[in-house]
């Protein structure tokens, strides 16, 4: 978009400039806001807990045994995958990167944790560039720009709208009429 050959940027120039969040979320023996903090080493206590806010982590990190000095252990193992989920949201919202990868971050949670995460999405992807690779549709239906790939090709390119009103591959989709691949 502003015409820098990616390929020209610095490793570490490019690192500062990505965020993501991915399916598997990673997190480290440590206390909740250490993981949070991991996105921005020299983030405050008042900005990692500014960040849990924003994605929609606070009311269930209050409710730990110790709050956010409660420590996780094994990768996160006391906790569950959308409570990991939105501790990563949190981590990638400290760090205020200018391009976010959200890589099927609400696959493996529940309907209704799906919706906390994706009130975190919505705060971490404001004002930035957002890539968001996804099979739930909800996902991706405010999007500005939904791309359909298959095979590795894009087929289809457009707002949620423009898609549906085609009627092509996304619609079909959409509509459960045809299962990914």
């Amino acid at each position: 978009c502003d015409g820098i050959d990616v390929r020209k940027i610095k490793k570490e120039s490019l690192r500062r400039t990505l965020g993501m969040v991915l399916q598997d979320t990673h997190l480290f023996t440590g206390t909740v806001l250490e993981n949070i903090r991991y996105g921005r080493l020299d983030a405050s206590d008042e900005e990692c807990i500014e960040a849990a806010r924003e994605a929609s982590a606070d009311s269930f990190i209050s409710r730990l045994p110790e709050g956010y000095h409660t420590v996780i252990t094994g990768d996160g193992a006391n906790l569950s995958q959308g409570q990991r989920q939105l501790i990563a949201i949190a981590r990638a919202y400290v760090a205020d990167p200018e391009v976010m990868i959200l890589d099927e971050a609400t696959s493996s949670v529940d309907t209704r944790t799906e919706r906390l995460v994706q009130q975190g999405m919505k705060a971490l992807m404001e004002g930035r560039t957002v890539f968001v690779i996804a099979h739930r549709l909800s996902t991706v239906r405010n999007a500005n720009a939904i791309m359909v790939i298959e095979h590795g090709e894009i087929i289809e390119r457009g707002d949620h709208d423009e898609l549906i009103a085609r009627q092509g591959r996304y619609y079909q989709l959409h509509q459960g009429i045809t299962r990914l691949e």
